[in-house]
């Protein structure tokens, strides 16, 4: 029995000590439960006292929830995409070829844009046959909203693909929860307006809380912000553009340090 609580012992301190080892381990052990708590705490301060919002609701959680989708979708297909090539130890053959950075992120990108549909269409069908809720009713806004948040989605997967190619897999974890961070700020299921005025200041200079909150307006009001879609749509873009530099300058420094031909599994 002693020997088998030595081994025990010796297996747990292993795991110890990789966590001591690895701050992203660590980070990632916090992150989780503090997007969720930050997420539905935001969405249950907002509820109290909101009971016109109750008639809404079934439309605005659903619509909120396959529109976030996106985003994740999105994010990571794209993540995927690139890791899949690092995997199979695919990635130095690829930039010994004539194929350049910018050509591989574009690949990646179409692949994301593919595989989000793959998923998301049958999903809005579903929601249409089993509870009768009909996404599509946001009508012509319904495509910029999906591009915008692509774009957006992209810009965030090209960062974490580059920054994995430069560190290695340890950076990993940051690739699938990247996109959650920016959850609480959104506004996926309640306005920006009951964030703290300073987390309102950071949600400005975040497209998806244009979205969502131009979501809302179709929902509610029925009309179409489309301001606040302009402004998002201009955010896609130049993340989209830092995304791509960043993806290339991450790319660059991987392969002074020579380190694109040691990434696998």
């Amino acid at each position: 029995m002693s020997g088998s609580l030595e081994r025990i012992y010796a297996l747990v301190l292993r795991h110890i000590h990789l966590l001591r080892g690895s701050m992203m381990r660590i980070i990632d052990s916090v992150y989780w439960p503090a997007v969720q708590m930050f997420t539905w705490g935001f969405f249950t301060q907002f509820l109290v006292g909101q009971t016109s919002y109750v008639s809404q609701a079934f439309g605005v959680l659903l619509s909120g929830l396959m529109l976030w989708e996106v985003v994740v979708r999105g994010n990571l297909s794209l993540a995927t995409a690139f890791l899949e090539e690092m995997w199979s130890r695919n990635l130095g053959h690829l930039f010994v070829s004539p194929i350049r950075s910018w050509e591989l992120a574009t690949s990646i990108i179409i692949v994301s844009l593919l595989r989000t549909l793959l998923g998301m269409i049958p999903v809005s069908l579903m929601a249409w046959a089993c509870f009768g809720y009909n996404v599509y009713t946001l009508g012509p806004a319904l495509l910029a909203f999906f591009l915008i948040l692509q774009m957006f989605a992209w810009s965030i997967g090209l960062m974490m693909s580059g920054l994995i190619m430069r560190v290695g897999q340890s950076a990993e974890t940051f690739a699938w929860a990247a996109v959650f961070l920016l959850m609480p700020l959104s506004g996926v299921y309640y306005p920006v307006t009951i964030l703290p005025g300073w987390l309102q200041v950071l949600a400005q200079g975040v497209p998806t809380s244009y979205v969502f909150e131009g979501m809302r307006a179709i929902l509610r009001d029925h009309t179409v912000q489309w301001d606040g879609l302009a402004i998002s749509a201009g955010l896609s873009v130049l993340y989209l553009a830092v995304g791509f530099q960043i993806f290339q300058a991450f790319y660059r420094s991987a392969r002074r340090h020579g380190s694109l031909l040691t990434q696998g599994e």
